[in-house]
């Protein structure tokens, strides 16, 4: 009886090793440390040892430098996920003896925190109840005109769009209006395509996505709410200069409504000289139209308790925030509490009121509950805590001294010079990075310039902040970017040929703005830097 297996006398008895497998071992180990971000991982740590072993001495100063070089390089590379990376204060602040554990978690809770956190549960409102869907419809049909007028409807989307980002975030509302102008563009022959012989409804598609993802990043700009880099300004503005008077909802509004009016006109006027010809009415008529919108708002049907409870309370909670404090003359209903009231008070008080109100639908149940909140944007308010804390860190170990000292030689530099050029820079660097990242990053260096030129820091400031909302050019400039690229509809071209005329538009408006409007609202002409 043979035996099932026999060995091969020649076959080797260990395996060996060929050069093919070598190199697939080696190709597997790199592509792994790749898939991993190992070496993303190793940035933060690395740098923060290099820094203090190049230190002279091993000051206060030095350790909170190398924790920025670990945190922005992490933020930077994507190591770990954004709200991961914001979290990181927490034990880097304590264990590099920067500032103890509850100062620095003291950072990721104060009011402008409380203001995001309830301006975020009412926008959960608003889109779980499709208020911003028949909002849109309604703006839009009544846009459309009758022949269809492709600048004006143009105008209605855009208007729409900038009016939602103006409440909240310019993610959130874009991917909001993307699905409204995709609804839109569903109807025309060229679907989600960009192929199809009928060049003006294609360069209408090009244009309604632009105008979507720009008027996004513009709306934001008028608000505190709008966008994480206002906030973001305001907190840093209250950490550093605690005795100053605070930037309201309302000072900023009267700031940043015309800047972003102004921006907004911008944007429709190239998109129409852009993508808009005398026969894009024509060519469109026979599919688009004022019926054909109504009729998508007529599905919604009439609306409801809770919708219409939503809208009160939101048009309450506007109200009231701007009129919490108006001018010196008239300091608005604030005063009646001693001012101990801010925008955050009635922000969580309003979204409270939400888990109050019954929704007339079912049986107990309320318009808001919290497995509806399960999408609160936790990587936003945690990012806005860790620039806080960051704030905090570099105006108490010294770091901001020594910076200031480093830009001394600007001292004689003029405002007219440094203003757009503050402005450029961040908004070069946020194309690369997230706006509130570089609005982290670029602040804390603009006041100790403000400092050194013995000028008021909000005159640097804004801009530098307002700059880091620029990102007009590249699909990975911001979330809203890339969700308006990966329609189809656009590419980076477009996005070059409407971006780059919006950003050097932006600086102009802000460097002139600044020293005029900005003097008379934020006061900066009474201000004596520290």
């Amino acid at each position: 009886m043979r035996d099932i297996y026999t060995p091969d006398s020649k076959a080797p008895l260990l395996p060996i090793h060929t050069e093919s497998t070598t190199t697939n071992r080696t190709s597997s180990f790199l592509e792994s440390i790749i898939a991993n971000k190992f070496i993303q991982i190793a940035s933060g740590p690395v740098a923060c040892a290099v820094i203090l072993l190049l230190a002279n001495e091993q000051s206060l100063s030095r350790r909170m430098l190398a924790v920025l070089a670990w945190v922005f390089l992490w933020w930077l590379t994507e190591a770990v996920p954004m709200a991961v990376t914001s979290m990181t204060p927490l034990f880097l602040f304590p264990f590099f003896g920067i500032s103890s554990a509850d100062d620095v978690a003291k950072a990721y809770m104060d009011d402008v925190i409380s203001l995001v956190l309830g301006s975020f549960i009412l926008a959960l409102a608003i889109e779980h109840y499709n208020i911003h869907k028949r909002l849109a419809l309604n703006i839009t049909s009544l846009f459309c005109g009758d022949p269809l007028n492709p600048p004006l409807l143009l105008l209605g989307i855009c208007g729409t769009t900038a009016f939602v980002s103006m409440w909240m975030q310019n993610t959130a509302a874009a991917v909001m209006m993307i699905q409204v102008a995709n609804g839109i563009l569903q109807r025309l022959p060229v679907g989600t395509q960009m192929t199809g012989s009928n060049t003006d409804v294609q360069h209408f598609c090009k244009a309604v996505i632009l105008g979507v993802i720009y008027s996004a990043a513009i709306g934001g700009m008028s608000t505190l709410t709008g966008t994480g880099v206002n906030l973001i300004l305001v907190g840093m503005w209250q950490s550093y200069f605690p005795q100053e008077e605070p930037i309201s909802f309302s000072s900023w509004f009267m700031f940043g409504f015309p800047l972003a009016l102004m921006l907004f006109f911008v944007l429709w006027t190239v998109l129409c000289l852009l993508y808009c010809s005398p026969s894009t009415g024509r060519s469109l008529s026979a599919y688009l139209d004022r019926s054909h919108l109504k009729r998508e708002l007529e599905s919604l049907g009439p609306m409801d308790f809770a919708e219409k409870m939503i809208l009160i309370i939101f048009g309450g909670l506007i109200v009231l925030w701007m009129t919490r404090s108006i001018t010196n003359d008239m300091p608005g209903w604030g005063a009646l509490f001693h001012n101990n009231v801010h925008d955050g008070t009635v922000s969580v008080m309003m979204a409270t009121i939400l888990f109050i109100i019954p929704n007339k639908k079912n049986n107990g149940e309320k318009i808001m509950d919290w497995n509806k909140c399960k999408k609160l944007p936790w990587n936003i308010i945690l990012l806005l805590g860790a620039g806080f804390a960051i704030a905090d860190g570099v105006h108490t170990s010294g770091l901001a001294n020594e910076l200031s000292d480093s830009l001394s030689f600007l001292k004689t530099a003029p405002y007219i010079a440094i203003a757009p050029l503050t402005c450029l820079v961040s908004a070069t660097i946020t194309e690369f990075t997230s706006n509130n990242s570089t609005a982290t990053l670029v602040l804390p260096l603009l006041i100790e310039l403000a400092r050194s030129m013995s000028v008021h820091p909000l005159l640097l400031m804004v801009p530098g902040a307002i700059g880091a909302e620029f990102a007009f050019l590249l699909p990975t400039g911001t979330p809203s970017n890339a969700v308006g690229f990966s329609t189809g509809h656009i590419n980076i071209k477009d996005m070059i040929k409407v971006g780059l005329p919006l950003k050097v538009a932006g600086v102009v408006f802000i460097t002139a703005l600044m020293p005029t409007l900005g003097a008379y609202v934020f006061g900066t002409q009474e201000f004596i830097p520290l």
